[in-house]
């Protein structure tokens, strides 16, 4: 019998509506909602399930809401016990609460603040990403590294194979965009970004999560989490606070990640949170895994697990 693993979306994921039927269907969703409008002291449910879109967005709202929604369901799911974590960027921060590392409240508030810090670092340092389809992430290290000369630029999400988003100055971006298309990738397509996330340009975002990470009591994690930075399983307290200083200004290494757990024997890959943009990638990654997700009451009712 193979393991299964929980892996958790990142920003990209929200969508208006997300976690409303959770919310009325079950006790322990609904106080994972109210501690976090407590916590944010302002209605995060609302924005959730109603909107308006814009607001839900804005990347200091957007982080909070993927990762309550997150928390949510893995309230709901406490019968299905995964033998490993991963999350993409934003992710990573409800893998740790699931696996035992951080407490749900410690996680909110470094969220919060994780989304403010990053969304001030992007209007105080305009950056964009762009994603390069159909190049391996050799040739995308090496037209970051001959682009650099026009502004900073490197990889930062590295998804799947052939699938590779860069980021950094915009200068530095156009240029990568330029040399993508010259050298046979097969789309090019600049994102609609507030900032240059997981690039050098986030480093005052990274550096004011620093302190507040140093304040925060982290444990060590029950079950193995595969850090971004690193694409490799960590347990201990002291070394996943090392790899979430680096987080921010470090390529999301998500294809390697995937690749350590399947090594590790995991078969069944379950999404937890909002929408299937991870069981995309890592069908692409590990063709032939189990995959499911829980994003709504109805998937939790009607979707079998191993």
């Amino acid at each position: 019998m193979g393991k299964l693993a929980f892996i958790f979306p990142g920003q990209g994921s929200q969508y208006v509506g997300m976690g409303k039927d959770l919310f009325a269907s079950s006790p322990a969703a609904r106080m994972v909602f109210e501690e976090a409008d407590s916590i944010m002291g302002f209605p995060l449910s609302t924005v959730c399930f109603d909107g308006p879109e814009d607001e839900l967005r804005q990347t200091r709202t957007t982080q909070p809401a993927i990762f309550v929604h997150s928390m949510a369901v893995a309230r709901i799911l406490t019968s299905l016990r995964p033998d490993g974590v991963a999350g993409h960027s934003l992710g990573e921060y409800s893998a740790l609460v699931v696996a035992g590392a951080l407490s749900l409240t410690d996680g909110l508030r470094l969220v919060r603040l994780r989304g403010e810090l990053m969304q001030r670092a992007g209007e105080e340092q305009r950056g964009t990403m762009a994603a390069v389809v159909g190049l391996d992430s050799a040739a995308v290290e090496d037209l970051c590294r001959d682009a650099s000369a026009a502004g900073v630029v490197q990889p930062a999400n590295l998804n799947a194979p052939g699938q590779i988003v860069i980021s950094g100055s915009v200068e530095g971006v156009r240029k990568g965009m330029e040399l993508a298309k010259q050298r046979g990738a097969k789309l090019v397509r600049e994102l609609v970004v507030s900032g240059a996330f997981h690039s050098p340009l986030m480093q005052t975002a990274g550096d004011g999560l620093r302190r507040e990470l140093d304040r925060t009591s982290l444990r060590d994690a029950e079950i193995p989490v595969y850090a971004n930075v690193t694409a490799t399983p960590v347990t201990r307290a002291s070394e996943i606070r090392e790899l979430l200083h680096r987080q921010l200004t470090s390529p999301v290494r998500w294809e390697e990640s995937i690749q350590a757990m399947a090594a590790d024997g995991v078969t069944a890959y379950y999404e937890i949170g909002p929408g299937k943009v991870l069981q995309g990638l890592v069908k692409r990654i590990i063709p032939g895994a189990t995959l499911g997700g829980f994003d709504t009451m109805k998937d939790i009712q009607t979707q079998s697990t191993p």
